[in-house]
């Protein structure tokens, strides 16, 4: 038997989850530096600020992280003096501020708390980090066991972010449940393991359930059991999945996809991540032969406007030669049932597009 940790994060939820600052952070220190990009910090500045106004906290400084999820940003934050003299780090934002401060907190050897303004991923709530090119292409994942300590999610900022965050952000978050639950496919699982893959199926549920009406009441700005059931989703469910089990567990085809298929410039230039992500879990289906699943995701997909072909993505099929050619490559199909190879990818990609046409 091995002897192993799981770090896990805690967090709050809610109208008045910023309160909660001064309860959680001052244990780690006094002095912040906030981070994030710049739509963000113009949305939570004075929320934050407003919520320690009367604690021993101070912020040294809001500061934008640079635009992209590259060591060349964390690398111009770390020099910066505000940085170096924060006992803590605020990393406000979506998921390329959070996966650009989890590098920089375990870099300086900080504590990180992450403010998430979109409810498009559980980038806020990991240990593991998206790291890009400044030029947006993938480039690897960085993986830790150290996640955030602490997420504070604003539930009144999130229903009033632009709603293809929320709908980007379920296609992202359906593909833990079945990534991981083929990832770990005939395998006896650690305990550890076991409890991530299980709780995977609240990261697809409650989107299939309540997804239609969570876009809907975001894209009217109200708070509703729908959309906080969606958000917890998200963010947390999903983000717990990922700090329980070990990477290989965390992808399969459509993140290996995904990975890959941002060697396209109309990807990077257009689509946002987990709406070909969500493509993506199409495929997945398609190619391990799920046709019941295929059929609840495919109508899920069809009815909320995510990718079910590759027009959708902007994308021909020959494009795809070399995009598949990487796909199997890829790190995240380190754990599979079976091989999955380049025939099997563009056979998939061929129903689909047949299954696009008979059902939509």
């Amino acid at each position: 038997m091995s002897t192993y940790s799981i770090n896990l994060p805690s967090y709050t939820i809610g109208v008045a989850a910023y309160e909660k600052i001064q309860t959680v952070c001052p244990t780690y220190g006094k002095k912040v530096v906030a981070i994030g990009g710049k739509t963000a910090i113009s949305k939570a500045k004075d929320l934050i600020c407003s919520a320690i106004k009367d604690s021993e906290l101070r912020v040294l400084d809001f500061v934008w992280y640079g635009g992209e999820a590259s060591y060349e940003n964390m690398e111009a934050l770390k020099v910066l003096q505000s940085v170096q003299e924060a006992d803590m780090i605020f990393a406000i934002g979506g998921g390329k501020v959070m996966d650009t401060c989890k590098l920089l907190a375990r870099a300086l050897h900080k504590p990180l708390f992450t403010f998430p303004t979109i409810a498009s991923n559980c980038a806020c709530l990991t240990a593991l980090s998206v790291v890009y090119y400044p030029d947006g292409t993938f480039r690897e994942l960085n993986v830790s066991d150290i996640p955030p300590v602490h997420v504070f999610i604003h539930t009144q900022i999130a229903v009033e972010a632009p709603k293809q965050f929320l709908w980007a952000g379920m296609g992202d978050t359906i593909a833990k449940y079945y990534e991981s639950n083929l990832a770990a496919q005939n395998v006896e699982l650690e305990h550890f393991n076991a409890v991530g893959i299980q709780l995977s199926r609240l990261c697809a549920d409650p989107i299939l359930e309540y997804g239609m009406k969570a876009l809907k009441d975001n894209e009217n700005h109200v708070l509703s059991k729908e959309f906080e059931q969606v958000v917890l989703a998200i963010v947390v469910s999903t983000g717990l999945v990922s700090n329980f089990v070990e990477s290989d567990y965390n992808g399969h085809i459509a993140h290996a996809f995904y990975c890959t298929i941002t060697m396209l410039p109309q990807i990077e230039e257009k689509h946002l991540h987990g709406e070909v992500v969500a493509y993506g879990v199409l495929l997945l289906l398609m190619c391990d032969g799920q046709e019941k699943e295929l059929a609840k995701v495919f109508s899920f997909c069809r009815d909320l406007g995510l990718p079910t072909c590759l027009a959708d993505l902007d994308v021909t099929l020959a494009e795809l030669d070399g995009v598949f050619d990487e796909t199997v490559k890829s790190g995240e199909l380190t754990r599979s049932p079976y091989l999955v190879t380049k025939e099997m990818l563009y056979t998939g990609v061929l129903k689909l597009e047949e299954y696009h046409e008979k059902n939509c």
